[in-house]
């Protein structure tokens, strides 16, 4: 009896449930600000009001019937065809557009009710900044970053005693529709050595997201600005190790991944071995930052009270846009500020030095692919 095809349908419904579940979780204040629902700012006695409470479980019940039409037919189309990555990546696309489409129905029913409602004509809207992030900025843990710079030496040892000893052709793994295969190159210094400078790109760009983040504009709580800002530091502290801890897993990964190219062994359990021990440890400091510290440091302890000052944060709605996930606002100075879903920082895209910044780091990333295909 042949369990292939059950287990290929098994393991797409997998996938699609894992997916489906970060969805479903998606507006509430594990990934969200509390007053910033579906990515419109509200003042914060508004984030529970009847409108948003209906827009999320319209949300939520859309979702999981949308989910389970995307799943059974891509699990049986699973079932016939070699292998769950071309059922898994066509099932999660369609279920990552139907979710845009959801989101952003919601985004706009609750703008359209704060409109309605006047709900910022009353607030007393206020602004609150943390100077100190200037003149005694948060510094980066270097210490932190030497995983990161070590393994990058020792892949690149490594490299340079077996390199002398490698054919006159190197396969590489590449993604495809039907999974990974592997591309025949020109055994050369990129091709070779490509996932050392995909290391050192890693690296660096962690290292300058950080830098930019230890001194971007805080998302404080103007009700309560002191708490927030002790709060807000030791978020960054934080974010900053566990962002240097991903990159020496992703670092340590393609370690692996290098040995297992210059000795042309293409075991899948070792690749599984290789790839997942580092993904699963990444995945575990990412369930640690949602489930301990909250967006821009939210569920951290907040130390001394403080009363609360009366005012609420600015509407700000108008720098936002598709559905609250890309900011534009080129008076702002801040390369980088909080997000409004999920942890961490997104670009100001109208920031001239991202704009310059991205096209550096995808110019370096587009060059070393066209020296390794030469």
């Amino acid at each position: 009896m042949n369990t292939v095809p059950a287990v290929n349908a098994a393991l797409t419904l997998g996938i699609l449930a894992c997916l489906s579940a970060v969805f479903y979780v998606a507006p509430s204040r594990l990934l969200n600000p509390r007053a910033v629902p579906f990515g419109v700012r509200v003042p914060p006695d508004k984030a529970d009001a009847p409108e948003v409470t209906a827009e999320r479980t319209r949300y939520r019940r859309h979702l999981l019937a949308s989910a389970a039409l995307v799943a059974v037919p891509t699990a049986s189309l699973t079932a016939v065809l070699d292998g769950p990555a071309v059922g898994a990546t066509g099932g999660g696309l369609l279920l990552c557009a139907v979710t845009a489409v959801l989101w952003t129905r919601a985004h706009n029913g609750i703008a359209d009710a704060k409109k309605r409602g006047g709900w910022y004509e009353q607030a007393r809207q206020g602004a609150v900044t943390d100077t100190s992030l200037r003149t005694d900025p948060v510094r980066m843990p270097w210490p932190w970053a030497i995983p990161s710079l070590a393994i990058i030496g020792v892949t690149a040892t490594v490299g340079a005693i077996v390199y002398p000893g490698l054919p006159a052709e190197i396969a590489l793994p590449q993604r495809s529709p039907g999974g990974t295969v592997y591309r025949v190159y020109p055994t050369t210094i990129w091709s070779a050595f490509s996932l050392v400078f995909a290391q050192v790109i890693v690296t660096a760009t962690m290292i300058g997201v950080i830098a930019g983040a230890l001194r971007t504009r805080a998302d404080l709580d103007v009700a309560r600005p002191k708490t927030s800002a002790a709060r807000y530091r030791r978020y960054l502290v934080i974010m900053a190790r566990a962002l240097l801890g991903i990159s020496a897993l992703v670092n340590l990964m393609m370690l692996g991944l290098s040995g297992l190219i210059w000795s042309d062994d293409r075991s899948q359990e070792l690749v599984l071995l290789v790839a997942g021990v580092p993904s699963l440890l990444i995945l575990a400091i990412v369930a640690y930052l949602v489930l301990r510290v909250g967006p821009s440091g939210s569920r951290l302890p907040a130390g001394t009270a403080e009363a609360d000052s009366g005012l609420v944060p600015r509407d700000d709605d108008r720098f936002w846009h598709l559905a609250g996930t890309v900011y534009v606002n080129a008076d702002d100075p801040a390369a980088l500020v909080p997000r409004r879903v999920g942890i961490g920082w997104t670009a100001n895209l109208g920031n001239l030095r991202v704009v310059a910044a991205t096209t550096v780091v995808v110019a370096v990333a587009m060059g070393v692919s066209v020296l390794i295909s030469m």
